[in-house]
C-alpha cells in the first residue's frame, strides 16, 4: 500500500517565518471572505424574501382563475395582470397535495411548466409548509427558487416563487473578486514578507556566516586568528542579543586560544632549549661510561655491569633528546630539505635494517617496477620508515609477518606497513600519533624493549611537514599504517 507523500516542511527560520506569515494571512483572508459571502448571501436572500412577501399570491391566483385575477371577470385587470410580475416569477397551485398547475413568467409571456416538473419537484412543492416563511427548493426545469406557500380560499395551496439565480450570481461574483484580491494580496505579502524577514534576520545570517568560518579554522594548535565579528545590531531585539552573545563568546574563545598558543610556544621553547642543553651532558655521561669500559685494568663485574647499563641508558636518553629536539624544530616550522627522494630505495634499506634487527619476524615487500619519487628530506623520510618498522617489530611477537608495500598513481605515493599481530588496543587508537602515547598492554607478548612513545608522533609530524597524511586501521590480526605523500612533480 502506497501512502501519499508528505509536503516538504520549510527548514530554515526565514522560510518558516515567511510561510507562517502567509498561512496566517491566508486564514484571515479566508475567514473574512467566508464571513462576507455568508453575510451577503443572507442579506440578499432576506431581501428576496421581502420581495416575495410583497408579490404575494397574485400570480398563483391568476392560475387558479384561468389567468385572471379575482373579481376581474371582464379581463380588463384594473389592478394589474400577471404579466406585470417580475421575469422569472414562479407560481403553482396545489389541491389535496397535488400540483394542478405551474407556470413561470418569461420575457415574452407566461410559460406553463406543468409538464416539465419531475416527481421530485412535485414532492418538494407539496412539502412546502404554509407557515408564512420562505423556503428554498430546487426545481429541475428552473434551478433554485425561494418559494412562499399560502392557503387559498378554495382549500387549495398557492405557491409563489422568485429565482435565486441573481443572489447566487452576486455571491459567486463576490467569491471570484475576493479570491482574486486575496490571492494577489497573499502573493504580494509572501514576497514582501520574505524580503522583510530576510532583512530582519540579516544579523543572524552574519552570525551564521561567522560561525561557519570559525568552524573551518584549525583550532587544535598553532596561532589562530578569528574572523571579524558580526556587525552590531539592536541589543533590544532577540536577534541583536544573539549576535552580541555570539561576539562575546568569540572574544572569550580568542582570548583562550591566544593564551593556549602562548603556553604552547613557551612549552616548545622549553623543550627545544632543554633538549639542546641535555645533549651535551648526556653525550658526556655516555662517553665517560664507554671510556671506563675500555680501561685496561681489571674491573669488578658489578662495576662493569653498571657501566654497561649507564652507557645503554645514556644512549637511549640521547635518542630521546634527539627526538624531542626534532619535534620542537618541526613545531617551530623549520623548513626541511626539499630534494627528490627515491622512496623505493629507502624502503629497501629500511626493510633490510629491520630484518637484521628482528630476525624472528617475517619481512616481505611489494614494490613497483618503476622508482617512486617524492620531494622531501631523505633523512627524515628514512626515519619515518624506520620508526614504522620498529613499531611493528617491537609491538608484535616473533613469527609475525610484516609486509611493506609501495605504489603511486602519479599524483600521490602511498606506503603501507601491515602486520598480522594482535592489533593496537582500541583505547589507544585515537591518540596513537600523539606524543608519549604508550599502551598499558603492549602488542608484544614479552616486555622487552620499548621507547618513550615518540616514534609515531615523529612519523605524523614528518609526514605532515611534507604535506602528506598518515592513518591507522587496526583490528586483532591486522594492523595497517598508511602514509600518503605528494609525488614529485
Amino acid at each position: 500500500m502506497r501512502y501519499p507523500r508528505r509536503l516538504p516542511r520549510p527548514r530554515t527560520l526565514r522560510a518558516r517565518l515567511t510561510v507562517g506569515l502567509v498561512v496566517l494571512l491566508a486564514v484571515s483572508c479566508a475567514a473574512v471572505g467566508l464571513a462576507a459571502v455568508v453575510e451577503l448571501n443572507g442579506f440578499l436572500t432576506q431581501r428576496l424574501d421581502e420581495q416575495l412577501e410583497q408579490v404575494g399570491t397574485r400570480f398563483p391566483q391568476s392560475l387558479e382563475h384561468g389567468g385572471k385575477l379575482p373579481n376581474d371577470h371582464d379581463g380588463d385587470n384594473e389592478h394589474g395582470d400577471d404579466r406585470r410580475q417580475a421575469t422569472g416569477t414562479f407560481g403553482a397551485r396545489l389541491v389535496d397535495g397535488r400540483v394542478t398547475n405551474a407556470a413561470v413568467v418569461r420575457t415574452g409571456g407566461i410559460e406553463n411548466v406543468m409538464g416539465r416538473l419531475t416527481d421530485r419537484d412535485r414532492k418538494q412543492l407539496a412539502a412546502v409548509d404554509t407557515d408564512g416563511r420562505a423556503h428554498s427548493v430546487e426545481l429541475a426545469p428552473l434551478d433554485d427558487y425561494r418559494v412562499h406557500a399560502t392557503q387559498g380560499i378554495d382549500g387549495d395551496v398557492l405557491i409563489t416563487g422568485l429565482p435565486l439565480e441573481p443572489v447566487q450570481a452576486t455571491v459567486h461574483r463576490l467569491e471570484l473578486v475576493a479570491g482574486i484580491v486575496f490571492g494577489a494580496a497573499l502573493a504580494i505579502t509572501g514576497v514582501a514578507g520574505a524580503l522583510w524577514v530576510r532583512w530582519s534576520l540579516r544579523p543572524l545570517s552574519r552570525v551564521a556566516a561567522t560561525a561557519a568560518r570559525v568552524s573551518e579554522l584549525p583550532l587544535a594548535s598553532g596561532e589562530v586568528t578569528l574572523p571579524p565579528r558580526a556587525p552590531a545590531s539592536d541589543p533590544r531585539s532577540e536577534v541583536g542579543r544573539v549576535a552580541a552573545a555570539f561576539d562575546r563568546m568569540l572574544g572569550h574563545v580568542e582570548d583562550a586560544l591566544t593564551k593556549r598558543h602562548a603556553s604552547e610556544e613557551r612549552l616548545r621553547s622549553f623543550a627545544a632549549d632543554a633538549s639542546h642543553e641535555l645533549r651535551t651532558p648526556v653525550a658526556s655521561v655516555r662517553g665517560h661510561a664507554e671510556l671506563a669500559l675500555l680501561h685496561p685494568g681489571p674491573v669488578p663485574a658489578e662495576v662493569e655491569r653498571a657501566l654497561v647499563r649507564i652507557a645503554a641508558e645514556s644512549s637511549r636518553m640521547g635518542e630521546m633528546v634527539d627526538d624531542l629536539l626534532l619535534l620542537a624544530r618541526l613545531d617551530a616550522g623549520r623548513p626541511l630539505e626539499r630534494r627528490p627522494v627515491d622512496l623505493t630505495h629507502l624502503v629497501l634499506d629500511a626493510v633490510t635494517d629491520a630484518r637484521a634487527a628482528g630476525p624472528g619476524h617475517r619481512w616481505t615487500m611489494e614494490l613497483p617496477e618503476e622508482p617512486v619519487t617524492v620531494t622531501g628530506d631523505a633523512h627524515r623520510l628514512q626515519q619515518v620508515l624506520a620508526n614504522l618498522l620498529a613499531n611493528a617489530r617491537l609491538h608484535t611477537p616473533a613469527g609475525t609477518k610484516v609486509s611493506v608495500s609501495l605504489e603511486t598513481d602519479g599524483a600521490e605515493a602511498r606506503l603501507e606497513v601491515h602486520d598480522d599481530g594482535p592489533g593496537v588496543p582500541e583505547e589507544v587508537r585515537p591518540g596513537v600519533f600523539e606524543r608519549f602515547t604508550r599502551a598499558e598492554h603492549r602488542r608484544r607478548t614479552d616486555a622487552s624493549g620499548g621507547g618513550a612513545g615518540l616514534g609515531l608522533a615523529i612519523v605524523a609530524a614528518v609526514v605532515e611537514a611534507h604535506g602528506g597524511a598518515v592513518g591507522l586501521e587496526s583490528r586483532p590480526g591486522s594492523t595497517t599504517f598508511t602514509v600518503r605523500l605528494p609525488a614529485a612533480g
